[in-house]
């Protein structure tokens, strides 16, 4: 991952000459316009629309838009690494989130605006995809293994944490201090402070091998063949697959059933909700130290879907509604980090930028694939449904992925043992 180039360039994507070691405490901020994104589309606008009577399968929809689009995000990856400087595609990511949100506030939520909306919201999020990128190549160089994890800490609470915090801010003062817009703005605002906390980072130099793009990406082909076709890649590509502690269901439009106001929706949803789930990360960190990461994200996941079940027979009060999404969120924050460890031991170090953005972009599927289902769930059988859905989609996919590992494991020892044979035969 790589700047322009300079004359006096060092080693392939090393920080410049004199650049000094950064705190682990600016990727909290360097990631936060990447969840006000999310926050905004998911929360904020999901409540918007839900409120002015817009079906919920409609409203699913364009929240899966979002996540739909960091699917694709793997195809222009490439740009971050080889084109220009890194601050800038951030610069611009953080830009056009502020842009696109101002202009869904400027959007009358109503059935009609669907299809406008959609388009924001498909913009919104490519263009947090620059931010997030951008974020990778900072977090590679400029964190030394060192600070490595702690690092890893604050960009996913800048993550999962600015989401609810980005999403419940906006509804908070929609409801408190004005119009959308007036939300919009103060979001905006964030997001161009991110940015110039970005330009505050080193420069980063860049080789002139660099410039041989073909042969780099030879390379990184190579190396992503490398990691599929091992038990442990394909494994974790499956895993990325399945609706695994997705955290897809749409509680800012459902919210109105357990009498939740938009105050509520926008603590439990956003703030409190974020933090929540920043705590849910740096336990299930913790917990993947003690278990296999796969092992750690089937069992977040499960338990996210046991939230829901309960929920689901809980009584329809406010405070049932708090407790149980405060719950799911720190279950799904908890899933976030199983998530990047199941992907770094799949990994290894072999491109890892690359390999990262590609099992990124496929654990979006299932999450867009969530949300709509969630979304054709409750308008068919209704909210219980829903929520049980929530949970029998999971234990199916843990069951499935499961019986995968023991099949690929039967196999793998059987081969080992024809290979010994032919080795100590006479």
């Amino acid at each position: 991952m790589t700047a322009r180039m300079e004359a006096a360039a060092t080693e392939l994507g090393a920080p410049a000459p004199g650049a000094a070691t950064v705190h682990p405490w600016i990727f909290l901020p360097l990631m936060t316009p990447f969840g006000v994104s999310n926050g905004y589309a998911t929360v904020t606008l999901a409540f918007l629309l839900g409120r002015a009577g817009v079906s919920t399968v409609q409203v699913t929809a364009i929240m899966a838009v979002w996540f739909w689009v960091q699917t694709w995000k793997v195809a222009w990856a490439p740009l971050i690494d080889t084109v220009g400087d890194p601050r800038r595609w951030y610069g611009l990511g953080a830009l056009l989130v502020g842009l696109s949100i101002i202009a869904m506030s400027l959007v009358r939520p109503t059935p009609g605006a669907a299809t406008l909306l959609t388009g924001l919201v498909a913009l919104s999020s490519a263009a947090a995809t620059l931010v997030a990128m951008s974020s990778d190549v900072f977090l590679t160089h400029f964190a030394p293994p060192t600070m490595r994890g702690r690092a890893s800490g604050w960009a996913q609470a800048g993550n999962v944490g600015g989401s609810g915090a980005g999403g419940g801010l906006a509804l908070l003062l929609v409801q408190h201090a004005g119009p959308p817009p007036v939300a919009a703005l103060a979001l905006a605002a964030i997001c161009a402070a991110c940015a110039l906390v970005a330009w505050r980072l080193p420069a980063l130099a860049i080789a002139r091998e660099a410039l041989h793009y073909l042969r780099r990406l030879h390379a990184v082909v190579v190396d992503v063949w490398t990691v599929a076709r091992s038990r442990t890649g394909y494994l974790a590509l499956v895993t990325m697959l399945l609706p695994i502690a997705s955290g897809a269901a749409p509680w800012p439009a459902i919210a109105g059933e357990w009498r939740a106001d938009a105050d509520l929706v926008a603590l439990s949803n956003g703030v409190i909700g974020g933090l929540c789930a920043a705590v849910g990360s740096l336990l299930g960190g913790r917990i993947c130290d003690r278990l296999t990461p796969k092992s750690a994200y089937a069992t977040f996941g499960l338990a996210s879907g046991v939230v829901a079940v309960v929920m689901a027979f809980s009584p329809r009060t406010q405070t049932a509604f708090l407790v149980f999404t405060l719950a799911y969120s720190t279950m799904i924050g908890a899933g976030f980090a199983a998530y990047s460890a199941t992907v770094l031991e799949a990994i290894g170090r072999r491109s890892a930028a690359t390999n990262f953005n590609l099992m990124g972009a496929i654990s979006n599927v299932p999450i867009a694939m969530m949300t709509t289902f969630d979304g054709w769930m409750h308008d068919r059988f209704g909210t219980r449904a829903m929520l049980f859905g929530e949970l029998w989609v999971q234990v199916l996919a843990v069951l499935f992925i499961a019986g995968l590992s023991f099949a690929t494991a039967s196999r793998a020892s059987f081969k080992r043992g024809i290979d010994l044979a032919d080795t100590t035969s006479p």
